[in-house]
């Protein structure tokens, strides 16, 4: 099955320095029928207005991944890390057992961003963070993992579940096609620039994609195309 959710149809909230479109309930959004998506428990939505940001919070047992559509987000936290992560590019943080962490933009121009959660398959673990650039190049015209639980994806950064985030570029025209490593996980396909068609179903930029029990996804960009995708287990 794929069920189209329209960027229309989101949560959400402006609070002034943040403007948050929630897929799934989050914060004082609540939906029953979007609390999560197999493991996928969290996908935002941000636009972070210059000089501001998250102040320091905490978060336990959960695999947290920042994917930077424009700008940069500078991180900091109770282990000592602190890093920059730009557009295009990656930061993955497992929370596990307890973490204190910033997220600012520092930068003098707007940062736009997917946060993603996902549970883990384990609580309780030592935290810890990482970044990592991943050239749009490298992913032109087909889905590169960008963060991953699973052994084959050696390139990765490291998430302690068995999920993965995907990231593929497209020009206006081109054709690819995703196989699920099961057809039973879960699915969730996010495009941060460009309009596509996905198995038959015409997509605008910024709409929720949920899928289950699909081998496959066949794509073709009617325009230039920058796509994120989650594939996770129950």
């Amino acid at each position: 099955m794929i069920e189209l959710r329209p960027f229309s149809s989101l949560g959400g909230a402006n609070h002034g320095w943040l403007d948050a479109k929630h897929h799934f309930s989050f914060a004082q959004y609540r939906d029953p029928q979007r609390d999560h998506w197999g493991a996928l428990r969290v996908w935002n939505d941000d636009t972070i207005q210059p000089q501001s940001g998250f102040p320091p919070h905490s978060h336990a047992d959960m695999e947290i991944i920042t994917y930077v559509r424009e700008g940069a987000i500078t991180h900091t936290d109770s282990l000592g890390n602190k890093g920059r992560t730009e557009a295009g590019d990656v930061q993955v943080m497992s929370a596990g057992s307890g973490i204190v962490h910033s997220e600012y933009n520092l930068e003098d121009t707007v940062t736009r961003l997917f946060q993603i959660w996902i549970f883990p398959d384990e609580k309780g673990n030592p935290p810890a963070w990482g970044t990592k650039p991943f050239p749009k190049t490298d992913r032109s015209g087909q889905f590169v993992a960008l963060a991953s639980g699973f052994a084959q994806d050696e390139d990765a950064l490291t998430l302690r579940t068995q999920a993965r985030v995907l990231g593929a570029t497209l020009s206006a025209g081109q054709h690819t096609t995703y196989e699920f490593l099961n057809p039973n996980h879960y699915g969730y396909l996010v495009a941060a620039k460009g309009r596509y068609v996905v198995n038959g179903q015409t997509v605008e930029q910024g709409d929720g994609v949920a899928i289950h029990q699909e081998k496959a996804l066949h794509i073709e960009a009617l325009e230039e195309c920058e796509l994120v995708l989650v594939e996770a287990e129950m």
